[in-house]
């Protein structure tokens, strides 16, 4: 795929964020499959999932792109192949991410609240929002917090996916307080892209 770095180099880059920001949450784009990859090949990528220790990996199954130099290439990887390694890397990286989120468990974290639609249960709803590090975390719904408002929570469980806190404070923003001011004007809801209104 014409890319310029190799694993050795990779791994030197995670090395070096790691060591200035040991809890630096580091996420992968990963495609099964390309043409020519070996089975030893794909077994480095696991090795690379396994030390690195991604929080998330976005994971795909090559396809032939027509037009494309890799759509011709010699080697092309039987779909079957292609779909067990991308089975086995999901599962694989699943894991993993689990791991890395149950790691959290315990730590305080600032969630910046989203104003999407939080989780919701049989036991409650909850509110929703990212983190410093950008995981998704779920919490409940107990402080009066809106969306752009910063609430502090503690960790209390995990998925691979996403991250559940107890609220502990929320401090409320300008940020909350703009987008409180735009939902309630009249009108139907702004498309937002972050390009300035022009007016005529």
């Amino acid at each position: 795929m014409r890319r310029r770095y190799r694993t050795d180099l990779y791994r030197q880059r995670i090395a070096s964020i790691k060591s200035l920001m040991p809890n630096a949450c580091i996420g992968v784009d990963v495609i099964v499959g390309f043409p020519g990859e070996t089975e030893q090949d794909f077994q480095a990528t696991l090795d690379v999932c396994s030390t690195a220790r991604f929080t998330a990996a976005y994971t795909y199954q090559y396809s032939k792109r027509p037009g494309t130099p890799a759509a011709t290439m010699p080697d092309q990887i039987a779909d079957d192949v292609v779909a067990d390694r991308y089975t086995r890397l999901h599962n694989h990286q699943q894991a993993i991410s689990l791991s890395v989120n149950q790691e959290a468990i315990g730590t305080q974290h600032k969630i910046l609240v989203g104003d999407y639609e939080g989780r919701r249960d049989e036991a409650q709803s909850r509110l929703t929002g990212r983190s410093e590090d950008f995981r998704l975390v779920h919490f409940g719904n107990t402080c009066v917090a809106r969306p752009g408002d910063e609430v502090t929570v503690t960790i209390t469980d995990a998925s691979a996916h996403y991250l559940i806190g107890d609220p502990l404070s929320v401090r409320q923003t300008r940020g909350a307080e703009a987008h409180a001011a735009r939902i309630a004007q009249p009108g139907p809801s702004a498309t937002m892209l972050g390009i300035p209104t022009v007016k005529k």
